[in-house]
């Protein structure tokens, strides 16, 4: 009965690495504050709009988190940078690539062979 039909749930592969530690932590701590600063933001603007006192020091708190926010996005991209830097970045060459690699280290090697193979004009007892 459910032959023609396709399954509703199917299994995809992975197409990226999950983020290292550490910059995933910085990750999570960067959205945080972001979404904090834009709460701050929110109430200053009503609080603002409302005439309310509370205006002047919820825009003063919405410029400092500003400041905080930006810091926290750049510790994220510092963090994956050092990360990178320390550990290297994991790689596999596609098929192709290897298929030229593989052509390439095989005409070094014959290009090694050939000199070898001539006989040596240079007398190696006299040397």
């Amino acid at each position: 009965m459910d032959r023609g039909r396709r399954p509703l749930w199917q299994e995809e592969p992975v197409t990226r690495r999950r983020m290292a530690d550490p910059v995933r932590t910085a990750a999570v701590r960067a959205v945080i504050i972001v979404a904090v600063t834009l709460i701050q933001a929110m109430v200053a603007f009503l609080c603002t709009l409302a005439g309310s006192w509370f205006a002047f020091p919820a825009v003063l708190c919405t410029v400092a988190s500003t400041i905080v926010a930006t810091w926290a996005v750049l510790d994220v991209w510092v963090t994956r940078q050092v990360w990178v830097q320390r550990h290297g970045v994991r790689s596999e060459p596609s098929s192709t690539a290897r298929q030229l690699r593989r052509e390439r280290r095989v005409a070094r090697r014959q290009g090694r062979r050939r000199p070898s193979e001539e006989p040596s004009r240079t007398d190696r007892a006299a040397a």
